[in-house]
């Protein structure tokens, strides 16, 4: 299934257990627990040994949520269970990074925060991360929460990833166009 198909279906499960999360008791405690609970969700279906037990024909639905839940017994609460119940229910266990991902998007949006990924060719020094941030504030409107990372196949240059922006500056990025360009 195609990546934008797989994001529409997960869409109204991330959304509702979203709203749960804001509307049952302290939305920041709540956004944070439910975060940390989806994370493990997506990271448990990710793993093979997982994703191989969860694709066996013979389980119902029914074992794939107990499977789950057992799996991570004390680390999900009741509410959580249920999701998974429901998740299962209708097939969409294997949806569980894409939620978690879109989870991530909307409580960002939320608190007003944004996860901004920089990778550049050499060291980014701290007054450089410092005033990137900055300016990434003032124009996103947002409180940044910002990464870097250092990557040499860039050749020279940053790429600055924040959502679904990415801003490309290195020199890779550029003979990349030109290539394009010329053919």
């Amino acid at each position: 299934m195609a990546e934008a198909e797989l994001t529409t279906i997960a869409r109204p499960y991330a959304r509702a257990a979203f709203a749960y999360a804001i509307e049952s008791g302290d939305p920041r405690e709540n956004l944070a627990k439910w975060s940390t609970m989806l994370a493990l969700l997506a990271s448990a279906v990710d793993h093979d040994v997982i994703r191989e037990r969860l694709d066996d024909p013979m389980l119902t639905s029914g074992q794939e949520a107990a499977f789950l839940r057992e799996f991570l017994s004390g680390e999900l609460d009741t509410p959580a269970q249920n999701f998974v119940q429901i998740l299962a229910q209708y097939g969409r266990i294997t949806l569980l990074p894409e939620i978690a991902e879109l989870f991530e998007l909307l409580k960002a949006e939320h608190e007003k925060t944004v996860k901004v990924e920089v990778r550049s060719a050499f060291e980014v020094s701290e007054a450089e991360v410092t005033a990137l941030a900055e300016t990434l504030h003032r124009y996103l409107q947002r409180e940044v929460e910002l990464s870097t990372s250092v990557d040499a196949t860039l050749l020279a240059g940053v790429v600055v990833k924040a959502e679904d922006t990415v801003i490309d500056y290195s020199i890779r990025g550029k003979l990349r166009k030109l290539s394009q360009a010329l053919s």
